[in-house]
């Protein structure tokens, strides 16, 4: 089990909510391009907390040699694994010449694995889509991961759907091309020596065990982060291991001491690592004003401690506060 690497959401806040609620699913970073980390600030990228563990870098690349310094780094800071994204389908993306498009050269793919794998001694797994545009030949897919698998990849998540790569936006690609999880399944029984995990459109518990009885993996992505309480029954569900015994409010309280080192250690307002956490009472009565309360922007003045005290009093005490 992992949570979907997502732009905007998986920062490493986000994954620090997500190991409270599950101690072994594995967690992805947002996509960090090649050029961010060669020319940019390193540290702002890749610095997490070690509570992360196990976490992957997911890097956004076409150049070997980029690709397999990014790598490095990835191995040099801590990560578990390193991930090549071959599935963003975003037109600001393409222009980069990385993401899905990646899918139709699937020997550069390869040759971007090997250097990676050459460059580091932790995994170097694919993301990808099952097909591009309309064109739904199960074969193209089929060959993309037999031509990576040769280059050294023994791990391959694949979403379910199709990335069309002009006339949809990203939000669109997640919802309109038809999910297709029996080529997923046909992936694996292909090439049963590969790890093949699947992606895309999952909210249940049922979901993913009726995906586990056909492949190795699931990954969620959305519901993961709408929902993080769901991450509470993972370990339980999906790893034979007890339960999560944190409750809602500890979980909460946890959140709030993390606001409080972040904000001494590294300046940062509790308001960027609330966000994350504004679906913990999802379902629940009161989570509509618990959830006002954490994003009311006339709060933000205020310490987390006491922010998370007025999100526990009677409705109308944290406006007034404010």
């Amino acid at each position: 089990m992992s949570v979907a690497p997502m732009m905007d959401w998986t920062d490493r806040h986000c994954r620090y909510l997500h190991r409270l609620l599950s101690r072994h699913a594995l967690l992805y970073t947002e996509m960090v391009t090649t050029g961010a980390l060669i020319h940019g600030d390193v540290a702002r990228h890749l610095r997490f907390d070690a509570a992360e563990h196990p976490v992957a870098l997911q890097l956004g690349g076409s150049e070997p040699q980029d690709l397999a310094q990014c790598a490095r780094l990835a191995q040099d800071w801590g990560y578990d694994e390193v991930n090549l994204n071959c599935g963003c389908p975003s037109e600001r993306v393409q222009r980069g010449a990385f993401g899905a498009c990646l899918m139709n050269e699937p020997q550069l793919v390869a040759d971007c694995v090997k250097a990676m794998r050459d460059a580091v001694q932790i995994p170097v797994t694919v993301k990808h889509r099952i097909g591009i545009d309309r064109v739904e030949d199960y074969g193209f897919v089929r060959d993309f991961v037999g031509t990576v698998a040769e280059a050294g990849c023994s791990v391959f998540i694949a979403h379910a759907r199709n990335a069309w790569l002009k006339g949809l936006s990203p939000k669109e690609n997640r919802e309109i091309p038809p999910l297709r999880y029996e080529v997923v399944a046909q992936l694996k029984r292909d090439f049963p020596q590969l790890t093949i995990a699947v992606n895309g459109g999952f909210a249940s518990d049922e979901a993913v065990h009726e995906q586990l009885a056909q492949v190795d993996g699931v990954m969620v992505g959305r519901e993961a982060y709408h929902n993080p309480w769901w991450l509470a029954r993972w370990d339980e569900q999906f790893f034979g291991q007890p339960a999560s015994a944190l409750t809602r409010e500890q979980v909460e309280e946890d959140m709030v001491a993390y606001m409080e080192r972040e904000a001494a250690q590294h300046g940062t307002h509790w308001y960027a690592i609330a966000r994350h956490m504004l679906g913990l009472r999802a379902g629940l009565p009161g989570a509509r004003r618990w959830r006002q309360v954490w994003s009311e922007h006339r709060l933000k003045a205020l310490p987390a401690r006491q922010v998370m005290q007025l999100a526990r009093t009677k409705p109308g005490a944290a406006v007034a506060a404010g």
